[in-house]
C-alpha cells in the first residue's frame, strides 16, 4: 500500500514534469516568434514565464515540506534533485523569454537576410532536456550519463552560429544592431542546453550519488567504470 510520504513525491514528480512541459512550450514559441517574426506570440511567451515562475514557488514549498519527511538518504536526495532540476527548468524559462524579447524587437525592424538554423539547435537542446527528465523518472544514470557529452555538440552549433553572423555583421555594418540580437538567441539556445547537461548531471548523482559537475570527478568515475 503506496504511504502519504510516497504520494507526495509522486505528487512532486508530476508537478515537475508539467513544469518541464510549459518550458520546453516557451522555448519552442519563442524560437517560433523569431523565426516567423511574430511580435504577438513573443508577447506571449514573457506572459506565461509567470506560470513557470509560480512553478518552481510551489515546488520548493513542497520539497521543504517533505524534507521534514523524508525517512531514507535516496528520498532526501530525490527531493534535493527535484528542487534543482525546479531551478534549471525556470532558467530555461527565462532564456525562453530573452530568445522572445530579442523576437520582438527583431519584428519590429527589417529582416536580416542570413541563414539560421536556430530551430534545429532548439530542437538539439530540448531533445537533451526530454532526456533527461525521462531519466529522471526512470531512474537511469546511463541515460542521463550520455546525455552530458552532448553539450559539446550544442556548443559547436553555437559556435559556428555566431561566425556566419561575425560574417554578416563584417560585410553588412548597418545589420549590426540586428544581427546581436541573433546571437543573443542563440546564445540562450546554448544556454538551454547547459540546463539540460545540469538535468542530467542531477540524475546521475540521485542514481549513484556521485557528483559528476566538476571534470576531475568525471575523470574519476570514467577510470573506475574502465578499471
Amino acid at each position: 500500500m503506496e504511504t502519504h510520504f510516497e504520494m507526495e513525491l509522486d505528487g512532486l514528480k508530476q508537478k515537475l514534469l508539467l513544469m518541464a512541459s510549459h518550458a520546453e512550450t516557451a522555448v519552442n514559441q519563442a524560437v517560433q516568434a523569431l523565426v516567423q517574426r511574430d511580435s504577438d506570440l513573443a508577447v506571449q511567451v514573457k506572459e506565461n514565464d509567470r506560470v513557470i515562475d509560480q512553478f518552481e514557488v510551489e515546488i520548493d514549498d513542497l520539497v521543504i515540506q517533505l524534507l521534514t519527511k523524508a525517512p531514507l538518504a535516496t528520498n532526501l536526495r530525490l527531493v534535493t534533485v527535484a528542487m534543482k532540476i525546479s531551478q534549471n527548468l525556470e532558467r530555461v524559462g527565462d532564456e525562453a523569454t530573452k530568445i522572445a524579447k530579442r523576437a520582438r524587437d527583431l519584428s519590429q525592424e527589417p529582416p536580416v537576410k542570413i541563414n539560421l538554423d536556430l530551430p534545429r539547435m532548439a530542437g538539439m537542446a530540448l531533445d537533451m532536456l526530454k532526456a533527461a527528465l525521462d531519466a529522471f523518472v526512470n531512474r537511469d544514470s546511463a541515460a542521463a550519463r550520455a546525455i552530458v557529452p552532448r553539450d559539446k555538440e550544442v556548443d559547436a552549433l553555437n559556435k559556428q552560429i555566431h561566425e556566419v553572423i561575425a560574417q554578416h555583421m563584417v560585410a553588412n555594418p548597418d545589420t549590426i544592431s540586428r544581427c546581436l540580437n541573433w546571437m543573443v538567441a542563440a546564445k540562450s539556445l546554448e544556454r538551454i542546453a547547459d540546463h539540460a547537461k545540469n538535468v542530467a548531471e542531477e540524475v546521475v548523482y540521485l542514481c549513484e550519488a556521485q557528483d559528476i559537475r566538476h571534470s576531475g570527478a568525471k575523470n574519476q568515475v570514467t577510470s573506475a567504470a574502465g578499471a
